[in-house]
């Protein structure tokens, strides 16, 4: 099981039943190899069923209680939940036992030289060695419920509280409304598990049971004894040379399964091997004790002596006192040789590590099989050594009651690190790793098929058939057919009962025996690779030793260098959730995982997260008061007081644990943002230097935090329409307009930053002056309109511009067949570049740059009415969306009548409703100013003494031609450090040239000269000429660069062509482009004739155009626009004025 999210699984299952594995031509071996598998296939069950479901749930009784204790009666009721846990451990205690017994009696049948008994196949020279790992694994398991059980004084208690309340329930059982006869076969019940669990009896229960039966005589068995005992000498020296060192696996959990069988050896057949004891004894000179599981350790020594008393005698007074000597001294050297043992450690892993990243990737799978072979089992045992040295000399230190200086916790969390680096690096090479050990299993495969096949050929070269030869041939195909499979638990358990009877009768050579075995080996540590490595690597242990994750933290934190070794230890603390998830006396298992969650995050909030905010606090404020010469200050100097890198913890990744993320970053910026905008809440003069400690924070920590300066006014005011309105002139000039966002963005600044207005702005502003601001507004932008049409009208009257533009419209007439109805682009360029003949002002500008940037500000105020009729429909709706239905608006003012209200109430109702109404009326009319200022000036624009302005559609594309200039003049500055001029947009020149060719009605007359499809023809016709051009020869360098520069440069300008266009086909839609000035005329007589009564409003009349002096000097004296929307009609535009003087 494990917590990733995504995980790769490598464990292969068997989905084929044992018998139709074990299928041979002998039949009676079929039988014999498939009862003991099918024995060791149970007793595999069972071992994981108790790790699975037993060990967690007596381990963590008691645990997760309150800091204060228990209430009164919550231990008994925590008791109660355990019952059924109790009566499910006495069926598998039971299971267990039969299991026991049947395996006796199996082997006891098999080996039997007693006369008269059958014999079932010839057993010369055959071990099933495997069957005695099984059931030296089984007897493992009750040792340790034994151990867990006695190691838990807490279960032992709450069981004596809940035998002494039943008393007291018996005692008075209508009290409590319960039957006497359910009570009675309760406390039978009770007692039995107590016998049979809590006595500590469970081990010798099980070793006790008469094994003897009418059918098998097993004590009497005197083959069967010794080869119980040869097999225990096997097993004993196989393990014992490894327990301890470098390269021990699983020989401890070994150790404690042959300690068993040999107890249970002793009980059979009460025969002593002193040898063999001796052996068994001395192993504590290498390892005093054996962790069994969570806090639990296990002596060998004491286990020896409670279940052989007998042996005592055997053994010296010295000998026997020596062994507690040993645990002590062994304790006191590995811990003062283990910060050595740690650097070791650490350098093995790191130089396996550095292989494990390397290896994998430069070389590929089929080149090194074995090297990746060798290198996974070298991380494998790393993996647990680093674990049986950290799990037993933390567990001897408590169980010892011997305390562990600073150093030797310090260096133990750092072996637990290790370890979840290991894991680490294999978890990450997943993928790499899945795909190997398919490969090295084949091999594996193919080296034992190779074996097996050598020793058949030995076997059937001997002409001479036997019952024992045939086993073991029958005994060889088997093998060969299993191990052609995938390797699965059960194909490997089988090939390796099989084996047992196949390597007798010499058909091995020693060497090829020892080979055979040694693959076999390999092959089942890289089958079993992801348990095994879950095994090592399982930190769960950690859970009783939460005591040391304070000191660990404090460490860490003074030592920041390595912070992100921090993963690792949460990958440990992670490892604890699994076994919790299995406990039964609390009514909800996440009562513990919260309590567990919750004293973690404690410790590593306090002694990290709170300490590391508080510092980098203290350290921003130094750093900004460091420069008044007036504040005292501590002696800041590295050299004296040193100095911490506190980068290093916000450099930290999110640590995951349980459900949650634990970001250091966030964290300090979630306190910095929190403690600043606090602290300017009560002195707002403060927020400069809180702002100065943000930016040095983000200078010096890289942290994000928010603005601490608190305005007094609404945030996203940005400028005020009031003080636009009144300096439209300067707004139109130095800002610029995006058609699509609707934004204002200021053209260039003195400060680090551009102002910009949209939407939101002029919403607010609307909100806070109220919307008789948008009809002032739209007057001043009138006025404003005046002026610079004036100025238009100016320029399109010089006879130098008019002379021209008659001109080149006189051309285009008569060659339109030649120029395929196209504007030449020839002719705009050489007018956008002969005007510059006519003079430059100071600045360098041309006429034609002047008379587009007049466009472009009258662009830009048609921008901002759009942008106050959007930010008024903004603030309208805002306010508006709390009225239901605005066809159906309800009168507050006679609701209150006929309800016969006070006066006062009646005249509050009326107040809501010229509210309610001026709202609505704003809501419904705001939409029409673009109408209004079109059709205040187009009758002017197109009176017959206004013909100087006809021609203004000719003038269009030499200033597109200009206009696509300064774009990518404005743009290319954008990139440079003198950003003088630089801009990204302006599309007020669209928005005006739209607004002017509605004005004069001159949009079709525009899209006759099919400017820009001229455009777009003339650049791809370069582009088609440069590239065949390249195409035609060999080029040299620079005139290759050249032409790729000439294609870059063609490109840019078809692009800002193509935007012009596209802004310039928006801008139109505004205006209803898609009418002329007849078909609305010919519409507004419809409308006028349908709706009778109703006067629409024209220019009067008796409106005489003013004079050139009037109209230049006119004032903001204009229309008076009412509350409701509409514009009384305003002066006309001025007439033509007298020729200027030549340009």
């Amino acid at each position: 099981m494990t917590l990733d999210p995504i995980a790769l699984q490598l464990l292969p299952y068997e989905q084929t039943s044992l018998m139709e594995l074990i299928k041979t031509d002998n039949k009676i071996l079929n039988k014999v190899i498939l009862a003991l598998a099918s024995l060791c296939k149970e007793m595999n069950s069972l071992k994981y069923e108790a790790e699975n479901t037993f060990y967690g749930a007596l381990l963590f009784y008691s645990e997760g209680e309150p800091e204060n204790g228990l209430e009164e009666g919550e231990a008994q009721v925590q008791m109660g939940r355990m019952i059924k846990l109790f009566q499910e451990l006495s069926c598998f205690v039971v299971r267990c036992n039969d299991v026991v017994k049947n395996v006796i009696h199996q082997m006891s049948s098999l080996h039997n030289n007693i006369r008269g008994a059958p014999r079932v196949i010839d057993i010369t020279d055959v071990h099933f060695q495997t069957v005695y790992e099984h059931l030296g694994d089984l007897l493992a398991v009750l040792i340790t419920l034994d151990e867990v059980i006695d190691c838990h004084p807490a279960l032992k208690d709450h069981w004596t509280l809940y035998k002494r309340m039943l008393k007291s329930v018996r005692h008075n059982p209508t009290k409590f409304n319960l039957d006497d006869d359910k009570l009675r076969p309760f406390e039978k019940l009770l007692m039995k598990l107590e016998g049979q669990l809590l006595d500590g009896m469970i081990f010798a229960n099980c070793i006790e049971q008469q094994f003897d039966s009418a059918q098998v005589y097993v004590s009497k068995n005197a083959l069967f004894a010794e080869e119980f005992a040869l097999n225990i000498k096997n097993s004993l020296a196989q393990v014992e040379p490894r327990i301890g060192e470098s390269m021990e696996v699983d020989q401890r959990s070994r150790y404690v399964g042959i300690c068993g069988l040999y107890v249970l050896h002793f009980q059979i057949f009460r025969v002593v091997d002193k040898k063999v004891f001796k052996q068994l004894w001395d192993v504590y000179k290498k390892v005093p004790a054996i962790h069994l599981a969570g806090n639990v350790m296990w002596y060998a020594n004491d286990f020896l002596l409670s279940r052989l008393p007998h042996m005592s005698k055997l053994l010296d007074r010295k000998a026997q006192l020596s062994v507690s000597a040993t645990r002590q001294q062994w304790l006191a050297q590995r811990t003062a040789s283990l910060t050595k043992d740690v650097q070791n450690l650490h350098v093995q892993v790191s130089a396996w590590m550095v292989k494990m990243e390397s290896n994998l990737s430069k070389t590929s799978v089929m080149e090194d099989i074995n090297g990746r072979c060798t290198l996974f089992i070298q991380g494998l045992k790393y993996a647990f050594n680093i674990s049986h040295l950290v799990k037993t000399l933390m567990n001897l230190h408590v169980a010892l009651s011997k305390p562990m200086t600073k150093t030797a916790v310090l260096s133990l969390c750092r072996l637990v690190e290790l370890l979840k680096a290991i894991e680490h690096t294999f978890h990450r090479r997943s993928m790499l790793i899945a795909e190997s050990l398919s490969h090295i299993k084949q091999q594996h495969s193919f080296q034992c098929l190779s074996s097996l096949t050598t020793a058949k050929k030995r076997i059937t070269s001997d002409k001479k058939y036997n019952e024992r030869r045939l086993d073991v041939l029958s005994a060889l195909m088997l093998t060969e057919d299993i191990l052609s499979g995938s390797g699965t638990k059960e194909r490997r358990l089988i090939a390796s009962l099989a084996l047992s009877v196949g390597i007798s009768m010499k058909a091995f050579k020693e060497d090829e025996l020892a080979s055979l075995f040694s693959v076999l080996k390999k092959m089942e540590m890289i089958c079993d690779f992801r348990e095994k490595l879950r095994l090592a690597c399982d930190c769960s242990f950690f859970y009783w030793h939460r005591v040391i994750f304070p000191i660990y933290v404090e460490d860490l934190y003074d030592n920041p260098v390595d912070a992100h070794r921090v993963h690792y230890m949460f990958g440990a603390l992670r490892d604890c959730v699994t076994p919790m998830t299995m406990t039964r006396h609390l009514s909800d298992v996440q009562i513990l995982l919260d309590a567990f969650e919750t004293e973690i995050s404690g410790h590593f909030k306090e002694h990290m997260l709170s300490a590391l905010c508080r510092d980098i606090e203290t350290d921003l404020r130094l750093q900004i008061h460091s420069s008044l010469k007036s504040l005292q200050l501590d002696d800041r100097n590295p050299f004296k007081i040193g100095m911490k890198d506190l980068t290093h913890f916000l450099h930290i990744k999110p640590i995951r644990f349980f459900d949650r993320w634990i970001d250091i970053k966030a964290y300090v910026e979630h306190y910095l943002d929190r403690t600043f905008y606090n602290l300017t809440t009560v002195a707002l003069h403060d927020w400069r230097t809180y702002d100065e400690m943000k930016n040095l924070a983000a200078q010096k920590y890289k942290l994000t935090l928010m603005e601490s300066h608190l305005p007094s006014q609404t945030l996203e005011q940005g400028l005020d329409v009031l003080e636009i309105m009144r300096n439209i002139h300067v707004f139109v000039s130095k800002f610029l307009y995006n058609l699509n966002n609707q934004i204002f963005v200021e053209r260039s600044s003195n400060n680090k930053h551009l102002n910009t207005i949209n939407i939101r702005h002029i919403a607010n502003s609307i909100r806070t002056h109220g919307t008789g601001i948008m009809n002032t507004t739209v007057n001043f932008t009138y006025q404003f309109l005046r002026k610079k049409f004036f100025i238009f009208s100016q320029f399109m009257y010089d006879e130098h511009i008019k002379s021209r533009l008659i001109k080149d419209w006189k051309y285009f007439r008569e060659n339109h067949l030649q120029t395929d109805q196209k504007y030449p682009f020839e002719r705009a360029d050489k007018f956008n570049k002969g005007i510059r003949k006519l003079g430059l002002t100071p600045d360098g500008l041309s006429y034609l740059d002047q008379f587009r940037l007049l466009i472009s500000q009258i662009g830009n105020a048609m921008g901002y009415i759009r942008m106050i009729r959007s930010g008024g429909l903004h603030c309208c709706s805002n306010a508006i969306r709390f009225i239901p239905d605005l066809e159906d608006i309800v009168q507050f003012k006679e609701l209150s009548e006929e309800e016969a209200l006070l006066a006062d109430c009646i005249r509050a109702g009326e107040n809501l409703d010229d509210v309610i109404g001026n709202l609505s009326r704003n809501f419904a009319e705001g939409t029409e100013y673009f109408k209004m200022l079109v059709e205040v000036f187009s009758p002017e624009f197109r009176k017959a003494q206004n013909m100087h302005l006809k021609n203004f559609f000719v003038i269009l594309p030499p200033m597109t031609l200009n206009f696509v200039e300064h774009s990518i003049s404005s743009k290319e500055k954008m990139n440079k450090k003198n950003k003088l001029g630089a801009a990204f947009t302006d599309d007020g020149f669209a928005m005006g040239v739209a607004y002017i060719l509605k004005l004069l009605d001159q949009y079709h007359q525009f899209d006759s000269l099919h400017w820009f499809q001229s455009v777009r023809e003339k650049y791809s016709k370069e582009k088609e000429a440069v590239r065949q051009q390249s195409a035609a020869g060999k080029l040299d360098e620079k005139l290759q660069q050249t032409m790729t520069l000439t294609i870059k440069r063609l490109d840019v300008q078809i692009q800002e062509f193509d935007l012009l266009f596209y802004s310039l086909s928006s801008a139109r839609i505004f205006f209803r482009a898609d009418k002329t000035a007849a078909e609305e005329k010919e519409e507004k007589k419809e409308k006028e004739g349908q709706q009778e009564g109703e006067t629409s409003t024209n220019i009067p009349a008796d409106v005489q155009a003013p004079s050139v002096a009037n109209g230049a000097n006119q004032g903001s004296a204009g229309p008076t626009m009412t509350t409701g929307g509409a514009v009384p009609p305003p002066p006309a535009p001025p007439p033509p004025p007298p020729p200027p003087p030549p340009m």
